[in-house]
Formats: C-alpha cells, structure tokens, sequence
C-alpha cells in the first residue's frame, strides 16, 4: 500500500516516502503488541510527527512469549533514497528495568565522533526516532495495561553495505545506517535534507574542535583539492549549491576561517551576491563577465559575446582574445571575496576559483598559501 502523499515539484508531482525512524516506530509498534496479546499482525498505522497518517503492512513477523519481531519495508517515494527498500526490523523483549530502552543491532550505524544527535559509543537512532518508538510502545503498553520494562533493537539487513553510500562513513558512523527523520515524511527531491547533512558535518566538525574548515561545491572541487592538498590538515566538507547557508552554519558554530574552493562557473554568480548557486534560484554568469568586462573597458562586441557564451569557460576564451582577461578575473574575484566576507559576519574568508581546463584562476593570498598556489 503506497503512501499517497504528494508534492507539486516544478510540472511534476512526486509521491512523498517516510523515513526510516517511522518505519522504526512502526515495526515497534506493532511488535510490541504482538508480544503482549500473542496475536500476528498484519498491519500498523502511525500518525507522523508532521500530523500524517500512514499504514503499512508488517513484514516477517514472529513471535513467542519471550520476544516479538517484525519489520517495516522503508518507502522512499519519489526521492533518490539510498535505503528505500530496506526492511527495517524491531525485535521487542521483556527487561528487567521500567521504561523503555531502545537500542540498535544489525546494519544499524554507531557512533564514534562526538557532535552528532547522539553520544559516541550509542547507536545512531536519532532523537525525533527514538521518541517516536517510546512513546508508541509505551502507548501499547498503557493500552494493555502492562507495567513491566521492554527492550527494543532496531536493526536492518543489509544496512552496513547501504551506508557506505551516504554520508555516514564521513560523519563517523559505523557499522550501518542511521534511523533518522524529524517529520517522519520523506519529501522528493528535499533540500532541507542536504541543509542538514551539511549542518550534521560541520557541527561534529566544531565538536572536534576545529575553526577552520574548506568548503566546495562537489566533485570538481574534490579533485582539485586532491592536486592541491592544504598544507595543513582542515576538514573539507561538500556544501553542494549552499554556500551562503554554509556560511551561516560556519557563524553560527564559532569556526573563525573558511577557505573556498569551486569552479568558476558556479562561484562567478557569487560576485553578484547570489549565495545559493543552483540555476533554479539565479544565473547571472554571462551578466557577471559582461558587466565586469564593461569596466575593463571591453567594447560592445567583445560584450555582446560574452553575453552569448555558453560556459565560463567560453567567456574566459572571449576575455583572452580582448585582452582583458586578468583584469577580469580580478574584478570579479573581489566582488566574490567582498559578498562571501560579508555573508560571513566576521569569519575570514578565502577562496579558489578554478576551471577544470585553466587550474586555478584566481585565489586570495591566504589561500594560495594553504595550497601551494
């Protein structure tokens, strides 16, 4: 039975998915029930944290006096979700301590770097999780009127090959997956998602102790960095388009220097204070290399192609030809310096900017340094 929950993305409409701490909270659910009535379950129904109601059929059940287990198939609707699919299985027992204690098994990460939603050495169900399976089990247990202690371990096969394609191996957490959400509903295409893992890392980051950090975009970036290696060992963390949020992020958690690295065609929209870089919020390159050119003294040829060019690299060849493209660069490298040390509030910002056939095009002096530039 899908979840017929939908978003409006553009001219597509996407189905919405929920994550894996509601399917935690599912299967204890109804675990739980199956050990205190010896009855099998077929289904289980949870209101979200974000007031939705999903039902899902409950997968391998079984149970005996001693335990109870089954598992939720984790729906990831619409979105790129590396663990749609997975069974996430919860086995409820008896214990000896009153309450509820919650812990994770199988394929279920650990954590061993301290700034993350849980302690190191716990397992890495995050807090939202974690409350969403108590209070359900603890509400089977009022309902039937069982007063002793339960024991749930959530676990999913399979999780530990899953992780190694999601940001668990570089957050610190091993051994599986993490059972996370805070609404409970997976959104298609989510950027609050990728918001998050950004302020994941850069929290454990601090929680280490570091106060500078290497912010770029992707790949491209990767790969320069590995040409360049800093001379000193900085964390460098993937902030896809989100450079003035990272930024904020950097603010708001006390690191004091950032140094940032990207291909000129997403950072020369930077020079104009466009702080997310994704062509859906702004473009502005060619605008950029024009207006920038004018005050060179480009003529309005030379302009009208810059205009016309398709990649940065284009509008680069169009400046060689003009002779203006050193002026150029250097112009535009300013305004970059000037709208990012702005957004920064404080911070020191450096940054390198690259092209993927020209190597490093310009960098502040700081910078240059840290890579040998």
């Amino acid at each position: 039975m899908a979840f017929e929950q939908y978003l409006q993305r553009g001219r597509q409409k996407l189905r919405c998915g929920y994550t894996t701490g509601a399917c935690a909270a599912l299967a204890a659910k109804a675990a739980a029930k199956m050990l205190l009535t010896q009855q099998m379950a077929q289904e289980e129904t949870l209101v979200l944290p974000k007031g939705l109601a999903v039902t899902v059929p409950i997968e391998e059940a079984a149970f005996s006096p001693s335990f109870a287990s089954c598992a939720v198939r984790k729906d990831g609707g619409d979105d790129c979700d590396a663990t749609h699919g997975l069974l996430i299985y919860a086995r409820v027992s008896p214990c000896a301590h009153p309450g509820v204690e919650i812990d994770g098994g199988q394929g279920v990460g650990r954590v061993t770097r301290p700034g993350l939603d849980q302690p190191v050495g716990a397992a890495a169900i995050n807090s939202t999780p974690r409350r969403m399976i108590r209070e359900e089990v603890e509400a089977v247990c009022r309902s039937l009127d069982y007063q002793g202690g339960l024991s749930v371990v959530i676990s999913t096969p399979g999780g530990e090959a899953v992780a190694q394609k999601t940001f668990n191996p570089v957050l610190g957490i091993e051994g599986g997956i993490s059972i996370l959400g805070t609404s409970g509903v997976v959104e298609p295409q989510s950027l609050q998602a990728l918001l998050d893992t950004i302020q994941v890392e850069l929290k454990m980051h601090a929680a280490a102790g570091c106060k500078e950090v290497i912010f770029t975009p992707g790949n491209y970036g990767e790969d320069f960095l590995k040409a360049h290696p800093p001379v000193r060992e900085i964390p460098v963390v993937k902030i896809s388009n989100f450079v003035g949020d990272s930024l904020d992020f950097a603010v708001e958690m006390g690191f004091t220097q950032v140094y940032l690295v990207g291909h000129l065609g997403k950072f020369v929209k930077l020079a104009a204070g466009v702080m997310n870089t994704h062509s859906r919020y702004a473009d502005g390159r060619r605008e950029v290399f024009a207006a920038h050119a004018g005050m060179a003294g480009a003529n309005q040829n030379c302009i009208c192609q810059l205009m016309e060019a398709p990649t940065a690299d284009q509008c680069l060849a169009i400046l060689e030809d003009a002779g203006l493209r050193e002026p150029v660069l250097d112009s535009i490298f300013k305004q970059i310096l000037y709208h990012t040390r702005r957004r920064a509030d404080g911070i020191q910002v450096e940054a390198v900017v690259f092209s993927n056939q020209s190597g490093a095009l310009a960098y502040s002096e700081e910078a240059g340094r840290l890579f040998r530039l």
